[in-house]
């Protein structure tokens, strides 16, 4: 983890974001998609119009191991001091410490760009991410009881924030 790097998702990185984001829509419930996304949808997902909000790969000697992203949290103007993170490990780079160093890189990124709160939207059932934005000071603010569908079950989702 020594040359971990993070830096903007450009257009070449479409495809790696989109096979690592897939593998969480069709192994797990990360994501309450049901189909994979295709290359239009994952641009849609990582570019924004705000310079405000970026995606980011995280890289180490050339090879993408994640990405992860600060999106708006809600569009209506009153919302504009608080972002939504959100990131995803290729498979098999998890456990390693690259969620904590990202989550850390998005509140530097968030806090130069004056975003006052961060929310992180997760599974119930997702303990690791659980765990790891606990880790990094976030407080589990909201549960939304079955309101997630995935792989025929009703799933909690729970939201954490943390004030920068």
């Amino acid at each position: 983890m020594e040359n971990l790097i993070f830096r903007k998702v450009c257009e070449g990185d479409i495809p790696e974001v989109g096979e690592i984001f897939n593998y969480y829509v069709l192994n797990s419930t990360a994501s309450f998609y049901f189909e994979p996304l295709n290359m239009d949808e994952i641009r849609k997902m990582v570019f924004f119009e705000s310079e405000r909000h970026g995606a980011f790969a995280a890289e180490e000697d050339g090879v993408i191991k994640g990405f992860c992203y600060v999106s708006p949290f809600n569009k209506r103007e009153g919302y504009d001091g608080a972002a939504e993170i959100t990131l995803y490990l290729k498979n098999g780079f998890t456990g390693m410490g690259i969620g904590s160093k990202a989550v850390g890189f998005l509140e530097d990124f968030s806090r130069q760009n004056r975003f006052r709160t961060l929310i992180s939207v997760i599974c119930g059932e997702n303990q690791a991410s659980i765990k790891l934005f606990e880790k990094m000071g976030y407080e589990k603010c909201a549960l939304l009881k079955d309101i997630g569908k995935k792989f025929g079950r009703l799933l909690d989702v729970v939201y954490y924030q943390k004030m920068l």
